[in-house]
């Protein structure tokens, strides 16, 4: 996984020139869970089609020029990058609700994850 070359996939879009503002996520496998307990890593799958089908909605909203992810799949250990999300468009107040709406819907129906506990 690599971030800045997700970036550089944006800068190359077609119509890269109407990019005012790119802003990305970087997700990580966190030390506790949600509830507090410790963690010693995770596992998780991913489903292809419904990621697909989440960056094609969220590319038809207004001022967004693209969006690229990339999630890492399997046995992670603390502190390993989970997913990379990249959103480009014309303004911030296009780009930073496409980021949030494509972050949750991503944690909704895309992600399965297994924590395995200390």
């Amino acid at each position: 996984m690599e971030l800045r070359a997700l970036i550089d996939r944006i800068k190359s879009h077609p119509d890269y020139a109407k990019v005012g503002m790119i802003l990305c996520h970087n997700g990580v496998v966190r030390g506790t869970s949600r509830d507090g307990r410790r963690v010693s890593g995770l596992t998780l799958t991913v489903d292809r089609v419904a990621l697909d089908a989440i960056l094609a909605e969220q590319r038809q909203r207004p001022g967004i020029v693209d969006i690229r992810v990339e999630i890492r799949e399997g046995s992670l250990k603390v502190g390993d990058d989970v997913m990379f999300i990249v959103v480009a468009g014309d303004l911030r107040d296009h780009v930073i609700p496409v980021l949030e709406d494509t972050l949750n819907a991503i944690k909704k129906r895309v992600t399965r994850k297994t924590e395995h506990f200390v």
